[in-house]
């Protein structure tokens, strides 16, 4: 890639290790990384997208840093149970009995939404293997690990985790007890030898009949959760690869479960070496909070990005709202500082409008040198966006300095960014809920006869065109110095 910032000194935190590492890739001017993807049995809300701005962030450094990247986001459409902590029903199997519909029609809808709103917040294209087209591959993993490390029950296949060192490392500080700290919060059983032990392949109990099932030498029954995402890094990107993401809870039972498959695949010893885990970086992203708490899908009534979009605001506000916080940072989310994103990415794409009709040139110059040297280190210093943001505006700062070389700079940095200022409009970016009392034509009419009503001094016909539009919700914006004529009160 051109312009491509210098490989050597990017530094990323890794969760195994509990400390900042740089990157050295498996595979000479390659990056492979695997993002757990969704559940797709409902919607996901926006704290579940916060992790896929970060993961795709750090898929674009990567790419910026002039490696060839291999990006994989699964999805999960089986085997997912109604806790994280292996016990409950199959979300799949209860979303489809509650809907009335096949579970491969439920996966297929929430999939395609999941996909729209990825696209909606400029995440690149990733690969996006469903759980259920490995399946045999997860058999054959059952059966490679099955007399070593795993054991059976009336109720399926169990992991035994003591059959494998250093379980649970990843969930707690190296000197503190893992399996303890992962106790009580696992499926509990009868005849399971730890507390911690997890499910490779759940039969379906007597009597019943699955929408999801398949025949295993342990049964007819379903695979579990954990080894799915095992299987398909494995398989799509080779043991070790680079890097694993996802979510800080899964950091606590899912991702321990994965290393624990992982060692005994790879017949592997403890986790002195990295590699032994699968990946040689895991990486977690922070929660994003709603005080309301709106956040959970168990309410029934959640926070999605349609729903943002239905207030009016665009999505790559959201984005650039997540990129304001370093992503290992509990992120906060309100209706105001969504605005203030709104607000400062207006801000953006109005200075870059300035450069829309400029030929890109070469952003080697000595104004921006500053700017470059700061985002670049920001960015290598494990993706610290906040601080890159800040070198973006210094560039969109500069003045009297060549047009086409100021695009390139601007370009570049938004490239590794992900929001599209070159792409957006102002009027993009103002606040109009689908739901508006009012249309926007209409608005502007409004104004239109407002501003000849000025014009003439008609000062009492002017004043009675704002309180209609007041009454209908829009409050006007005389003098905003972002150009802004009116909003949504």
């Amino acid at each position: 890639m051109t312009d491509a910032l210098p490989k050597t000194g990017l530094r990323l935190f890794n969760s195994l290790t509990r400390q900042l590492e740089t990157f050295i890739p498996v595979h000479a001017d390659e990056a492979r990384v695997y993002s757990c993807g969704p559940t797709v049995y409902n919607y996901q809300h926006i704290g579940n997208m916060r992790a896929y701005v970060f993961a795709d962030t750090l898929g674009r450094v990567l790419q910026y840093k002039g490696y060839t990247l291999t990006h994989v986001i699964n999805i999960t459409d089986v085997g997912h149970l109604t806790s994280d902590a292996d016990e409950g029903e199959d979300k799949m199997e209860r979303m489809a009995a509650r809907e009335g519909k096949s579970a491969w029609d439920i996966a297929r809808f929430y999939q395609e939404d999941f996909l729209r709103d990825l696209a909606r917040l400029n995440v690149q294209p990733k690969q996006h293997p469903r759980a259920t087209e490995f399946v045999e591959e997860m058999i054959d993993w059952g059966k490679r690990m099955a007399d070593k490390h795993c054991y059976a029950l009336e109720s399926g296949l169990y992991f035994d985790v003591s059959t494998v060192q250093d379980y649970g490392r990843l969930a707690r500080a190296v000197t503190e007890d893992g399996a303890e700290e992962i106790r009580g919060r696992i499926e509990s059983v009868e005849g399971k030898r730890n507390a911690a032990d997890f499910a490779i392949w759940r039969k379906t109990p007597a009597g019943e009949t699955r929408q999801m099932e398949w025949d295993s030498p342990w049964g007819r029954g379903a695979p579990g959760w954990h080894l799915e995402c095992s299987v398909m890094g494995e398989k799509l990107l080779g043991f070790p690869f680079d890097i694993h993401t996802g979510g800080i809870d899964h950091r606590e039972i899912h991702h321990p479960n994965e290393i624990a498959q992982n060692q005994a695949f790879c017949g592997c010893g403890g986790l002195s070496d990295a590699e032994n885990s699968g990946a040689r970086m895991w990486m977690h992203n922070n929660f994003l909070v709603e005080r309301s708490g709106k956040m959970s899908k168990s309410s029934g009534e959640f926070l999605r990005l349609q729903l943002l979009l239905d207030k009016g605001y665009h999505p790559l506000a959201y984005r650039l709202m997540c990129l304001q916080a370093h992503y290992r940072s509990e992120l906060e989310f309100s209706w105001e500082g969504l605005g203030a994103a709104l607000t400062r990415l207006k801000r953006m794409v109005m200075q870059v409008e300035r450069l829309t009709d400029a030929a890109a040139g070469n952003p080697a110059h000595q104004k921006f040198a500053p700017a470059l040297e700061k985002f670049d280190a920001a960015m290598s210093d494990d993706l610290n966006t906040a601080i890159a943001l800040t070198a973006l505006e210094e560039a969109l700062a500069v003045k009297k300095v060549d047009a086409g070389i100021k695009r390139a700079v601007i370009e570049r940095m938004d490239g590794v960014l992900g929001l599209k200022l070159f792409d957006l409009a102002r009027t993009d970016l103002r606040i109009r809920p689908a739901a508006a009392a009012v249309t926007e034509d209409a608005i502007k009419q409004a104004l239109t006869r407002r501003t000849a009503a000025r014009a003439e001094k008609d000062f009492a016909t002017s004043d009675a065109i704002r309180d209609e539009l007041t009454a209908k919700g829009v409050e006007i914006m005389d003098g905003d110095p972002l150009g802004w004529d009116w909003k949504l009160a």
